[in-house]
């Protein structure tokens, strides 16, 4: 969904928060969940545990989209066949997780549709992949400021997945969703921006799942695959890396995968709006953030003043900047807020996640 098409929700968003009884205050920390074994197992101890987190994120959805949640699970069955020829082992998941949350099928799979179903807010996120040779420790550092719709930290929590016969994953997700911002135990981690303008969107695979399938691969490469072969409804930015120190962006269209490499920078950032050739152009960035600019610009300069030894106290320092206030890398304001601030660490196989304002917030150390 373009950028332009979520604004339209943010009013009824709001208004949800505020008549919906569900939604907490936000947390000092994020809790962790953790789930092993069968695809079906997966999702039935996940829905167990966050079963409240599940029906706050559907009664946001019904409230912002004014439908019931019978309507709502009529237009994620939609996606029924999307799933099952591209990863039905994943719609099975959505079935486990349906149980443990005592929801409807459908109504876990809205869960992992969510922008797709038109109830999205902009995010205005801040994504950055710093290589070994940049790093005091020279190991691969990469993550994101999370930008998002106010209602969702009392919906999010780390989650830590040990599915039989695949790479262990860890992430910062909410409310139901399989599949977002993190790293796996091959040291692959992607992060993610929404963009504006370019090619058209249509009924295709949602992001949620890609994301992760990505987590379940074993390098940058077969994430690349993977975006050239599922279709996809949307446009949105992937900054990823793996365990052989490799780091790429990759601006994922609905006509297909634009690869942008770091051009011997030895690091990427990446915020809201098209870098690549093909679709960097004014009518695209006419209807990007106009604030994306200023933040990619300086999130680079803030990396690159740090020379070729960046620490990890240097990425939160960054991720705490406020130059360009009310939207600047920190974001207190405006349309979308910073709800989470991530740091990857894969080689260590640690993700570091700040709630709400990581300048008001402490980094918590999650663990595979």
């Amino acid at each position: 969904m373009s950028i332009e098409s979520r604004r339209n929700f943010l009013g009824l968003t709001a208004a949800a928060a505020m008549a919906n009884p569900r939604v907490l205050t936000e947390p000092a920390r994020y809790p962790l969940f953790t789930a092993a074994g069968s695809h079906r197992e997966l999702g039935r101890q996940h829905g167990e545990q966050a079963r409240d987190h599940i029906a706050r994120h559907l009664d946001v959805m019904c409230s912002g989209m004014r439908i019931t949640r019978a309507a709502l699970g009529r237009k994620a069955a939609r996606f029924t066949p999307l799933f099952e020829q591209h990863c039905p082992h994943l719609l099975d998941e959505i079935r486990g997780l349906a149980n443990g949350a005592r929801v409807s099928v459908e109504e876990a799979m809205a869960c992992s549709i969510r922008g797709e179903l038109g109830h999205v807010k902009d995010e205005g996120c801040t994504a950055y992949a710093i290589g070994r040779g940049r790093t005091e420790a020279g190991q691969v550092l990469a993550g994101q400021n999370s930008d998002m719709d106010g209602n969702v930290p009392p919906m999010a929590y780390v989650l830590r997945l040990k599915p039989a016969g695949k790479p262990e994953i860890l992430m910062w997700t909410f409310g139901g969703m399989i599949g977002y911002h993190g790293m796996n135990s091959e040291g692959v981690a992607h992060f993610a921006n929404a963009l504006g303008g370019g090619p058209a969107g249509r009924f295709a695979m949602p992001h949620y799942p890609v994301k992760r399938m990505i987590l379940e691969g074993r390098t940058v490469a077969n994430a690349v695959d993977l975006l050239r072969r599922v279709p996809l409804a949307s446009n949105g930015n992937y900054v990823m890396c793996d365990g052989t120190g490799a780091i790429l962006d990759v601006e994922a269209t609905t006509a297909g995968p634009e690869i942008i490499g770091d051009n011997g920078a030895g690091f990427l950032a990446h915020t809201n709006h098209f870098v690549c050739s093909r679709y960097a152009r004014p009518d695209n960035h006419a209807k990007s953030w106009k604030d994306s600019f200023p933040r990619m610009e300086r999130m680079a300069g803030l990396i690159e003043s740090r020379g070729n030894a960046v620490k990890l106290e240097d990425i939160k320092d960054f991720l705490r900047d406020h130059r360009g206030e009310p939207t600047a890398i920190c974001r207190h304001n405006g349309e979308s807020r910073t709800v989470a601030s991530l740091i990857a660490e894969p080689a260590r196989r640690r993700l570091h996640v700040a709630a709400g304002w990581p300048c008001k917030s402490e980094y918590v150390v999650y663990s595979m």
